[in-house]
């Protein structure tokens, strides 16, 4: 038997409400952060059809909510969700890679999005040029569209700067891995070169200290590191306890889902449902 959406929470961003657990899109997108065979892996099981599989199952399971790229191969799967009765809200990710930000918001505005984010990895790029301020131009973009506005990184420093300087947004997407390291900055922390991304476990507290300090709602992600904290049924419940021994009520995380092999849908709502009831019984002791 599956959750319900009575025995998931949720939280209110801006006038939606979502629920705590969010479903990823970066499966759906082929983007593993681990190698280019799963990379292929991924694209080649995500059909339309198994994109739409997954996504009802998050509904039946109590999920309201999936946050994916807005490019259009997204908004060509979720208009075909949609055509066909899905429900879920949808929080869009800028598209980096399009050369024009403001035709991709509006791409995205037409399909009715809860919210819309800086891409991250963008964000991560301006503050490592020293260009930070270009991002918050672009947040100005994104408020236009009429969605709740986020900004995403991957460093804790971004999330301070914006706070100290009130730029004006309504949510952090905020990863546990600061995986955007300068190459130099990367091959310091971790005593060596690095091949790829840095997925330095240190990181996690440091970002979720500052999620729980941060008085606006915080998505929170790569909370599994890709994968690299999901091995065992025991590694996943302590990925997912970490967060929410931090967590504010207002926040949220988000886990990608690639149900080829195992079912996940089911397990991240019970091991979410657990941990936010571990949280909740600690508080009252207090």
């Amino acid at each position: 038997m599956g959750l319900s959406s009575a025995t998931l929470p949720a939280v209110q961003l801006g006038p939606h409400s979502i629920s705590r657990l969010i479903v990823g899109g970066n499966p759906i997108s082929g983007f593993s952060h681990s190698s280019e065979a799963l990379d292929a892996e991924m694209r080649d099981y995500f059909t339309a059809a198994s994109v739409k599989k997954l996504l009802a199952a998050c509904e039946r399971a109590g999920i309201n909510t999936w946050q994916s790229r807005g490019d259009r191969h997204i908004m060509r799967l979720l208009n075909e969700y949609r055509l066909e009765g899905g429900r879920l809200h949808w929080i869009a990710q800028t598209a980096s890679e399009y050369g024009d930000l403001a035709r991709n918001l509006q791409e995205i505005a037409a399909m009715r999005p809860i919210a819309i984010y800086h891409h991250g990895s963008k964000t991560d790029e301006y503050w490592n040029a020293g260009r930070i301020e270009q991002a918050r131009e672009n947040l100005k973009l994104i408020r236009q569209t009429g969605a709740q506005v986020g900004l995403a990184t991957h460093n804790p420093e971004v999330v301070e700067y914006a706070e100290s300087h009130g730029w004006d947004l309504d949510f952090y997407m905020t990863s546990v891995y600061h995986i955007r390291r300068r190459p130099e900055q990367a091959a310091e922390v971790a005593g060596g070169h690095v091949a790829g991304e840095l997925f330095w476990d240190d990181d996690r507290e440091k970002m979720l200290a500052l999620v729980a300090r941060v008085p606006k709602p915080c998505l929170i992600f790569k909370i599994y590191g890709a994968g690299r904290q999901s091995a065992t049924p025991a590694a996943r419940r302590a990925a997912v306890d970490l967060v929410f021994r931090y967590a504010k009520p207002s926040d949220a995380v988000v886990i990608g889902m690639f149900p080829k092999h195992q079912e996940q849908v089911e397990e991240n709502c019970r091991l979410v449902m657990n941990a936010i009831l571990q949280r909740q019984a600690s508080a009252a002791k207090m």
